[in-house]
């Protein structure tokens, strides 16, 4: 992934702070089925939030990784145990990707 400069970072921050998690990562873990739908709202949406409902700390760190290295995503904030994840799409659809729609 490419670096991000601090101003691409803000906001990115300040787009995703309106959205919702659109996938909870629960006590089944990163189960085959969630990481399909995880693939589907990056393809549609670009960016977007993961809620990771599993153990401590560490545990959502080792997650969130797995998830990202998975799908080729970047994770662009943490919040506890909320993260923010982006994949931007080769032919974004200007409805759906939430880097395209006004804020």
């Amino acid at each position: 992934m490419s670096k991000k400069s601090n101003q691409d970072i803000r906001q990115l921050r300040a787009i995703g702070h309106k959205l919702k998690p659109v996938v909870t990562v629960a006590g089944n873990g990163l189960s085959d089925g969630v990481v399909m739908e995880v693939e589907r709202a990056l393809d549609q949406h670009e960016l977007i939030k993961i809620k990771l409902a599993v153990g401590g700390k560490d545990a959502k760190t080792a997650v969130g990784e797995e998830l990202c290295d998975r799908t080729g995503a970047e994770v662009v904030q943490r919040i506890g145990n909320i993260i923010l994840v982006l994949r931007r799409s080769a032919e974004p659809d200007p409805r759906l990707s939430n880097l395209l729609r006004p804020l």
